[in-house]
């Protein structure tokens, strides 16, 4: 997903990841804000904020001032630490920097349980982009994933209320919940005219993130890596199941990372240096002054067989790094243009269990490109097919024949997809579109009339967002995997 704006990919802390994660460097509805790059907060860091402390301002006796005022004159009784929790977000939200943020104890509490074990929500990464609340990319295998959310769609509200005006984490904390229980949300698309509802039940969110697969292509053992977010043992593994793989006489090598939001940054930085020779870095990091820092692995040389790595628009930060390394190393990036995250958070924690995010510096690829608001861009570009990006039907009366309407076009657009023949998909209900419909109904054991109700749309979603899941027609995958040996 790229987007000229600023955005924030956050994971999602149990009902999407909802964190200091990178993607998106910070998915999952985590990495969220995208995901951002996380890194836990350093004691210099925390140094210099203490020094600083020390030598306040002078200004800053207007904000006792105003605390004083409020304390002892408003209408109803005020927190402290409301007060004081709202002056810190207040001096975040100036900064106009969607990746800065404050996290109180609870929420940092929540986050961290979520990065070392399972966590329960609905498994979306999420970003703010001019207000809205955004899906960077549901998380494998999840609830959001299974109800058909995608990248780009736009969160309005939940269970009926709006999310206009609320920051991220509030919204999130509106989105996520205990496994089994159902949340609705009104979701906005590009390719919808109108805003349609998800019901999603939220469920016990799976931490593995890293899935292999071996394929024999022009008669080649081809391994497959899908990574889906960048998280604390994701590096481990990686490496665990590349050591299997390679030892089954692998000939080539796809590192999938679409829909991956991101995460942690020495995480990527490890998997990196298992293809970054030491010729060349594999990452660069710029500060608030402008001096870069390469980094470098300790590889002598490249691994003998090809590799291509797989992106789409829901691939961010973390991912973004390993993609561009990989590119501007030799190796071809198939898919689409990626998120465009490109600067790097640390956490700073206040002493009391809360927490600061602040964006400290830009991460830069091996050649000094800095990506962000820009994405990763494939030497190979391949988009799915059409049936892929078609939106949830929301339907109060029947379609049927000599009728027109958008949304037809999209039913049309899914029959085509689950290999019926429906003539066209302009959204004229035609009838070769009446014999596709009847032929579905047939075949799913429906009440045979040739028109669309609602039982028939719930059905044709369920079996379109099966076969995405299932990976049929996946030819981003189909064309990567040709790739290597091209």
């Amino acid at each position: 997903m790229k987007y000229g704006k600023m955005k924030i990919v956050l994971l999602l802390l149990a009902a999407l990841f909802l964190g200091f994660a990178g993607a998106y460097t910070g998915v999952k509805l985590a990495n969220q804000g995208e995901s951002t790059i996380e890194q836990s907060a350093n004691k210099g860091a925390t140094e210099k904020a203490d020094e600083q402390a020390a030598t306040t301002p002078k200004d800053m006796q207007k904000v006792v001032q105003a605390y004083t005022l409020i304390k002892q004159n408003y209408l109803k009784d005020v927190d402290d630490k409301q007060l004081i929790e709202g002056a810190i977000q207040g001096m975040l939200t100036t900064l106009e920097d969607p990746f800065s943020s404050y996290m109180d104890a609870e929420s940092m509490k929540d986050f961290n349980e979520q990065i070392e074990a399972e966590f329960e929500g609905i498994g979306a990464e999420v970003s703010m982009v001019e207000g809205k609340v955004t899906i960077v990319a549901p998380i494998k295998d999840s609830p959001a994933e299974k109800a058909g959310l995608r990248p780009n769609d736009q969160v309005l509200s939940v269970d009926g209320k709006s999310l206009e005006g609320l920051d991220l984490n509030e919204a999130v904390a509106k989105i996520r919940g205990e496994k089994g229980s159902e949340v609705v949300l009104e979701v906005k698309r590009a390719a919808a005219s109108e805003p349609f509802d998800v019901t999603i039940v939220r469920d016990t969110i799976p931490v593995e993130t890293v899935y292999n697969d071996l394929k024999t292509i022009n008669g080649k053992k081809t391994g497959i890596l899908e990574v889906t977010n960048f998280s604390e043992h994701t590096a481990e593994e990686f490496t665990k199941q590349l050591d299997s793989l390679e030892k089954k006489g692998i000939e080539g090598l796809v590192i999938d990372v679409r829909g991956n939001p991101g995460g942690l940054l020495n995480v990527v930085e490890d998997m990196l240096k298992l293809f970054i020779p030491e010729d060349m870095p594999y990452l660069q990091i710029e500060d608030q002054n402008g001096d870069k820092t390469p980094y470098y692995s300790q590889l002598k040389e490249k691994k003998e067989y090809p590799i291509t790595v797989l992106v789409d628009e829901g691939s961010a930060s973390a991912s973004e790094i390993l993609a561009v390394a990989m590119k501007e190393a030799g190796y071809d990036v198939v898919g689409q243009t990626s998120f465009g995250k490109g600067t790097v958070q640390q956490a700073v924690p206040l002493g009391d269990g809360s927490t600061i995010k602040l964006t400290f510096y830009k991460w830069l690829s091996p050649k000094g490109n800095w990506i962000n608001e820009k994405g990763v861009e494939p030497t190979i570009e391949k988009k799915q097919p059409d049936y892929y990006y078609s939106n949830p039907i929301q339907i109060d009366d029947p379609f049927g024949f000599d009728q027109s309407d958008e949304k037809i076009g999209n039913i049309q657009k899914m029959l085509s997809g689950l290999d019926y023949e429906p003539g066209r998909e302009d959204g004229y209900f035609s009838k070769e579109t009446v014999k596709a419909v009847k032929e579905f109904q047939q075949k799913n054991d429906i009440k045979v009339t040739g028109e669309v109700d609602k039982k028939t749309a719930g059905l044709l979603e369920t079996k379109i967002v099966e076969k995405i899941r299932n990976g049929e027609d996946d030819v981003q995958l189909d064309t990567a995997l040709k790739a290597l040996y091209k």
